[in-house]
């Protein structure tokens, strides 16, 4: 099956015309080389690796697909083999950080409205 249908029929771009794009700009490897041209046959047990938002995403392919149908018959097709993305812990909020409440408010304007002695 050619590399682009592929992705399109697994779900991983919007549209055949953007995973055609994709290919030919050379941003899809096929077991570790590098694609340009979206006609390259893929099949089962080939390794992609590609961009998808701000990741980059490795999958094994599992079967060609048939037709671009629901996410769980397109989920099939691949095995993904994308790393975990590392969490960033959460930002404490710490007194005096970010934006006052409408409570920290209330106490800066009764200080700024008291004269100074």
């Amino acid at each position: 099956m050619r590399a682009d249908k592929w992705l399109w029929h697994a779900r991983f771009v919007k549209t055949r015309t953007l995973a055609a794009k994709l290919v030919s700009g050379g941003h899809v490897r096929v077991n570790s080389d590098k694609v340009s041209k979206p006609a390259h046959k893929v099949g089962p047990g080939d390794t992609l690796t590609f961009p998808q938002g701000n990741q980059i995403r490795v999958v094994r392919v599992i079967a060609p697909g048939v037709r671009r149908g629901p996410a769980p018959e397109a989920q099939a097709l691949y095995d993904d083999l994308t790393p975990p993305r590392e969490t960033v812990p959460p930002v404490a909020q710490f007194e005096g950080n970010g934006r006052p409440t409408k409570k920290d408010r209330r106490q800066i304007d009764l200080l700024r409205s008291r004269p100074l002695e």
